[in-house]
């Protein structure tokens, strides 16, 4: 049965306000790190979302698993999705502009149909796929840009350090399917966001010393937002459009973040892009479109697999 549905206008806006959130997390994270460090950054956004959305539990009175091997699971996929990708794209915005930030993070897509081919057996690749994983590979290579690849430096490193991130996300909506299928996603996402906290907090605490509120008030502001909004409320918004818009249009998502991102960067920070970045984002975008064309096979989410900032 195919998923392709036609977006009410509501639909329309629910994504458009998802991919406006998504968009700006690049930008309040960067902000954040012009006062903390990566591993702090990391440490409030997955400590303060798994309180936000543990209290969304306790409010709808979910029931929680008692197989400690779920927990088990929870604190893997916490590690594969959140504390391993935010901390590698955190760092690589230290070094490159947000806006690139955000074309290369659109990659998850491409990885995440390669580790689905090789981790389970209906999800082979089709000449269609691997089309689609060629022109989205071609677009990362231009985005990064020729010289980056020839002469390798911090700036180049920054960049794999992102493409780290989305594969580490790529594995972690392939754990999903495997080991936490059938549950509530607000119970997915609480889980496996303490588990992130678990261990992100420890860690930040040892590589970056006391994790402090005594903070400017915009460093304040960027933690807000990235943890309420872009991470506990978008986690939630996103299954709500899942629900009206189908598998197929949330894909529009992928493709309006960098946009955006890329706008707020030049506005706040005045950032520029070079061209390729612009091309590489078309041509990626091309291969999400072919990845996404056919009707029956589109690409699936995965139990709290998050596929932006």
């Amino acid at each position: 049965m195919s998923d392709q549905r036609s977006l009410s206008p509501r639909a329309w806006s629910e994504l458009l306000l998802l991919s406006l959130i998504w968009g700006a997390s690049f930008l309040s994270i960067r902000v954040a790190l012009d006062e903390i460090g990566v591993a702090t950054t990391v440490a409030h956004r997955v400590g303060w979302a798994a309180l936000i959305l543990w209290a969304v539990v306790a409010f709808r009175r979910l029931p929680l698993p008692r197989d400690p091997r779920i927990w088990g699971a929870f604190l893997v996929m916490g590690v594969l999705n959140n504390v391993i990708p935010f901390s590698l794209m955190a760092w690589g915005q230290l070094h490159i502009e947000t806006g690139l930030t955000s074309i290369l993070n659109a990659a998850t897509a491409i990885f995440g149909v390669l580790v689905a081919a090789l981790v389970f057996a209906d999800e082979r690749l089709t000449l269609r796929r691997m089309i689609g994983v060629s022109l989205g590979f071609l677009g990362v290579a231009t985005a990064i840009g020729l010289d980056a690849l020839a002469g390798f430096d911090l700036r180049s490193l920054a960049q794999l350090a992102v493409l780290g991130g989305t594969l580490s996300y790529a594995f972690a909506g392939a754990w999903a399917r495997r080991m936490l299928g059938g549950l509530r996603p607000e119970v997915a996402a609480v889980g496996t966001l303490t588990g992130s906290a678990v261990v992100m907090i420890p860690a930040a605490w040892m590589i970056d010393g006391p994790i402090t509120l005594d903070l400017r008030p915009r460093t304040m502001l960027a933690i807000a937002y990235y943890a309420a909004i872009a991470t506990a409320l978008a986690y939630l918004l996103y299954y709500r459009v899942l629900a009206m818009a189908g598998v197929g249009n949330l894909l529009l998502c992928t493709l309006l973040i960098p946009p955006v991102a890329i706008v707020l960067g030049v506005l706040v920070r005045g950032e520029a892009l070079h061209p390729g970045a612009y091309l590489g984002f078309a041509l990626l975008a091309i291969g999400l479109l072919i990845l996404n064309g056919h009707p029956r096979r589109r690409i699936r989410p995965l139990p709290n697999s998050r596929r932006a900032g």
